[in-house]
């Protein structure tokens, strides 16, 4: 197995972690990324969808072919640059705390990250 499929494979399966934490246990996720879901009780319902999303990035991921694998990952890059933008904007609109704002916003570069890595190391 070279470092590239590891690369590939450890994100799909960070992803499905990730996921099955947030459609499982959506307060938990919340709480993970200081999200105050008493005062949102809508966020349950996100986390889940964000959890399903996560879950299916993932196993595509996993179960694609070799070829289609670079395509996927720069697929998740988007996704989760997607996610930094929209978390810098909720922060800046006051929508969630600089704290949690923060931390979802280094998770989804860190995504991002892992994603370039998976993406040059194929290349």
């Amino acid at each position: 197995m070279t470092s590239e499929t590891d690369t590939v494979k450890a994100l799909a399966f960070g992803r499905i972690a990730i996921g099955a934490v947030s459609l499982l246990f959506p307060r938990l996720a919340s709480r993970l990324f200081l999200l105050n879901i008493r005062l949102n009780p809508q966020l349950a319902y996100m986390t889940r969808l964000f959890g399903a999303r996560e879950i299916a990035l993932g196993a595509i991921s996993l179960a694609a072919p070799d070829e289609a694998k670079t395509q996927l990952a720069g697929l998740g890059l988007a996704v989760d640059g997607a996610d930094a933008v929209a978390s810098v904007a909720a922060m800046r609109a006051g929508l969630i705390s600089k704290p949690s704002g923060v931390m979802v916003t280094l998770a989804a570069l860190g995504a991002v990250g892992a994603g370039a890595a998976a993406i040059a190391g194929r290349r």
